[in-house]
């Protein structure tokens, strides 16, 4: 099968997402190649929650330049993972 912690990379912290948890609604960095059936199952794995909708997005990577050399930096999956109603996770209440 597949290793849940493979899937969610890591939390999204900013002031965006906080003001998201008001709303039950919690951001992670995920696996590129995961689909919202196997990002939700994850979740529900890890914490122990109860996931109603995942919506993700592609995040491209930006520009960057080091003196003569032009790049990118890298692009990432972002999953946007909303919960039931009462249901929390405490790694994003602690902070």
């Amino acid at each position: 099968m597949y290793d849940p912690r493979k899937i969610i990379l890591r939390p999204i912290i900013s002031e965006k997402s906080y003001d998201m948890i008001n709303d039950n609604r919690f951001t992670f960095e995920v696996e590129k190649k995961a689909t919202k059936p196997q990002i939700a199952q994850a979740i529900t794995e890890i914490f122990g929650v109860t996931v109603t909708k995942v919506n993700t997005m592609n995040v491209a990577g930006k520009p960057r330049r080091l003196r003569a050399a032009k790049g990118t930096t890298r692009s990432w999956k972002k999953a946007i993972v909303t919960l039931k109603e009462g249901d929390s996770i405490p790694f994003f209440e602690a902070q």
